[in-house]
Order: structure tokens, then C-alpha cells, then sequence
């Protein structure tokens, strides 16, 4: 297993020596690419002046209230709309109007709405989320064993109960293939908003460092934000793993 774990990594590893080259070697530009060391020499300075902890902090609090607040309100519109045709008929033509909208494209929409702090970041996370964790529901739901459904029915349950009971847990698959893309957008939707109009954040950092001539810094955020990603990925797998373990 642990052998497995390393060769998986290698890549990673072989990669960071490649950066490392090109840059001493001079076959990048410095400027454009500085080297990895320098790079990770700035990530501690940046970490002992405390820059990258409180914008992250700040990043982070966005990121999850949004995401949150999406997985929340679209889980219960998707199953919603697979089983109740009013709550569908109303809602269906707006989800497929707003899903393949690029999302980048509220971002002024929400700083004209909740201005340049907090809010319109966590609106727009939570605008940009909702959508596939909606559609996830739905197809899940919708793909719900009916005879499961009627067997639920036939032995009293009401309608809350049998969704709970046998709707949920058959769209939860399909429902955590959509929280896990809308994690990654998440972070797509916060960098983005943050370089655009904020005042603290990785975004915001980014930009300032970058604004400044300081690349060493401003390539430590950015592998920063690249390493929570990753790590946010590899450890919601893990709990989709043990969420679906039931099934196996």
C-alpha cells in the first residue's frame, strides 16, 4: 500500500526537480518561473509574517459558507424537483439557462449586489456551486428503484418518509459526484473573485504580490491554494468512500 502511495506521487516529485532545472539552468526565465527553492523560501516568510494565514483564513471562511450553503439548498431543490412536478416545472428552465453560463461572469453582478467584501464572494460561491450539486440530486433521485419506492409506500410510509427512507440514499452517489465538482469550482469561483475585487484573500495576494514584481511570493500563494485543493479533493474521497460503504 505504501508502496502504491509513493509511485502515485513520483510524478509530483519529478515534476518539482524539473522546475527546480529549468529555472537554474536558465531554460525559463527566472522571472517567469523563479526556482522552487526560492519559491518555498518566500512561502516561510510569508507563513512567519502571518500574510498567508490571515488572507487564507479569510479565503477559507468564503470558500466554505458558499459551498456549504450551496450543498444544502441544492440537494434539497434537486430531489425536490425529481419528485414534486410543480417544484420541477418551475425551476428546470432556470437551472438549464444558468448551468452552462460562466459562472466568472456574476462576479460583478454580486459586487453590485453585496459590494467588495465577504457577501458577494459567498454569493457567488454559493450561485456557482448550487447548480451541480442541484443536478447531481436530481439525476440521482430520479434514478431511484421504484420498486423500492412502492415497497416503502405499501407498508404506510408517507411521502417525507419514503424520500428519506429510499430517495436519499439512492441519489447519494450521484449527489456526491456533484458536491465533489462543485468543491473544485469552488476554489476556481474564490481565486477568481478575490483577484478581481477583495481586499484580503489568496486571490487578492496573488494579484498584490504579482502587481509588485514579487514572483517568488506571489508563486508560493498560487502553490498554496493548488495544495488545498489537492488535499480538499483527496480527503472529501475519502469520506465519499466511507459515506458509500453501505453499498458495497
Amino acid at each position: 500500500m505504501k508502496q502504491q502511495i509513493v509511485t502515485r506521487y513520483v510524478p509530483l516529485l519529478l515534476l518539482a526537480i524539473a522546475w527546480e532545472l529549468a529555472s537554474r539552468l536558465d531554460l525559463v526565465s527566472s522571472t517567469a518561473l523563479p526556482p522552487l527553492t526560492d519559491v518555498i523560501r518566500a512561502w516561510v516568510d510569508l507563513i512567519r509574517d502571518g500574510e498567508l494565514i490571515t488572507n487564507g483564513l479569510a479565503s477559507l471562511y468564503r470558500a466554505a459558507a458558499g459551498l456549504t450553503l450551496a450543498i444544502v439548498l441544492g440537494a434539497a431543490l434537486g430531489i425536490f424537483m425529481a419528485w414534486w412536478k410543480p417544484v420541477n416545472a418551475l425551476f428546470a428552465p432556470i437551472v438549464e439557462i444558468f448551468y452552462p453560463l460562466p459562472k466568472s461572469a456574476l462576479i460583478p453582478v454580486t459586487v453590485i449586489w453585496l459590494g467588495f467584501g465577504d457577501g458577494s464572494k459567498i454569493l457567488l460561491i454559493f450561485l456557482g456551486c448550487m447548480l451541480p450539486v442541484t443536478l447531481g440530486a436530481y439525476n440521482g433521485a430520479r434514478g431511484s428503484e421504484q420498486a423500492l419506492v412502492w415497497s416503502a409506500r405499501s407498508m404506510g410510509a408517507n411521502r417525507l418518509r419514503v424520500m428519506w427512507d429510499v430517495v436519499l440514499p439512492s441519489a447519494l452517489p450521484e449527489l456526491l459526484n456533484g458536491i465533489r465538482t462543485a468543491l473544485a469550482l469552488s476554489f476556481i469561483l474564490l481565486v477568481s473573485s478575490e483577484l478581481i475585487v477583495a481586499q484580503k484573500g489568496f486571490g487578492y495576494l496573488i494579484g498584490f504580490l504579482g502587481a509588485n514584481g514579487n514572483y517568488d511570493a506571489m508563486y508560493a500563494v498560487v502553490v498554496t491554494v493548488a495544495f488545498l485543493g489537492f488535499a480538499a479533493d483527496r480527503g472529501y474521497l475519502l469520506i465519499t468512500k466511507r459515506a458509500l460503504a453501505w453499498r458495497e
